[in-house]
């Protein structure tokens, strides 16, 4: 007797319905969006992931990964952990802005869209999910400030969460503005308070 194989794409649905909420949000998005975009019944959804819920922690956690793999490529194409960054960070508030669902990261967005009454668990995962991305950052700028690229005298963490914090408020400005330059500009001066 053969075994019942799933007649979906799991990989691809996930992928999907992370742009779907990343465009809407997670409340805009209601199980008939989802069942269009994935093209899958909700019973089919509900068997496949539980429910909408932890079909949009899968969702985040894709965010997260793919966010995770450009910052490994980006400083993995330049000869220092700070060119790196830049690289980085340039790719996701400057090159992605017309080509994302939106330009404001997706687990900043969900952070600022929940609420510890109407969804703590969803907002618990995100917030974790933010802990880690910094987490990331500061261990790049330990690497860096062990390189020698930055002054030993510096506090990686607080250099973390201040990259964090810029790349926040960066991404967002560069959604509501069309000067280009504008955003290259801060983008090179967060990098000069670095040094």
């Amino acid at each position: 007797m053969m075994s019942a194989h799933a007649k979906f794409d799991r990989d691809e649905v996930i992928e999907k319905a992370k742009d779907l909420y990343w465009e809407k949000g997670y409340h805009a998005t209601s199980m008939r969006n989802l069942q269009d975009v994935v093209d899958m019944r909700p019973g089919s959804i509900y068997a496949a992931f539980g429910n909408k819920d932890s079909l949009f922690k899968e969702a985040l956690n894709r965010y997260a990964e793919q966010g995770a793999t450009n910052l490994a490529n980006s400083i993995a194409q330049e000869k220092t952990k700070l060119e790196g960054l830049k690289r980085f960070i340039h790719s996701v508030t400057v090159c992605n802005k017309s080509t994302s669902p939106s330009g404001m990261c997706m687990i900043v967005k969900t952070v600022s869209e929940l609420t510890k009454n109407d969804s703590p668990d969803l907002l618990d995962h995100a917030t974790s999910i933010l802990e880690n991305v910094e987490a990331s950052f500061v261990k790049v700028f330990q690497q860096a400030i062990d390189n020698g690229e930055i002054d030993a005298s510096k506090d990686a963490t607080e250099l973390g969460r201040y990259f964090q914090i810029q790349m926040m408020g960066l991404r967002t400005y560069a959604q509501v503005t069309d000067d280009k330059q504008a955003v290259e500009q801060y983008i090179d001066r967060m990098f000069e308070t670095f040094l």
